[in-house]
């Protein structure tokens, strides 16, 4: 009766290893995409026993193989879900940066607004007192809002003191 298996734990890897690339995978599912610890869980071993150190030409082809698939590689759910995942962190973050921002400017805001009042209620009090003052005879009305002009000063020109 002769045995499916190989004799060897090369030929093992090999045969899995062209399963995978082939897209028919006996242990793994449909769709598994080739990687040196699928090639190990398809030849029904370890990870960890296929390692560069015993089986470095096999290694070598699995690498150079996946170096060619780099840009046809369709990704796995895993790792679509980590990047969805991760998008989905990222906007979060975002919104969570955006309402400090808010609520730091709305405070802003409120402190702008009580110091406007402020103001205006002092102006209030001295175009109050002002005009109180104006009233007495005390102070001179103010004079247009032009600008007031300079008065040309006596300089000595020849630096005598």
């Amino acid at each position: 009766m002769p045995s499916s298996k190989p004799k060897t734990a090369e030929a093992s890897f090999r045969q899995s290893f062209a399963r995978l690339k082939a897209g028919t995978p006996k242990v793994l599912p449909v769709g598994t995409p080739v990687s040196q610890n699928n090639v190990a869980k398809e030849a029904g071993c370890d990870p960890s026993a296929l390692r560069k150190s015993r089986f470095p030409e096999l290694v070598a082809e699995i690498q150079s193989y996946l170096a060619s698939q780099d840009g046809a590689r369709v990704p796995s759910e895993r790792q679509r879900l980590l990047k969805q995942r991760q998008r989905s962190r990222s906007a979060k973050d975002t919104i969570k940066d955006l309402k400090a921002q808010r609520d730091h400017l709305a405070s802003l805001l409120v402190e702008a607004n009580a110091r406007i009042r402020i103001l205006t209620v002092k102006a209030r009090d001295l175009q109050t007192k002002l005009e109180q003052l104006g009233a007495d005879g005390h102070v001179s009305p103010m004079a247009s809002k032009s600008k007031a002009k300079a008065t040309p000063r006596s300089v000595d020109m020849n630096g005598d003191k």
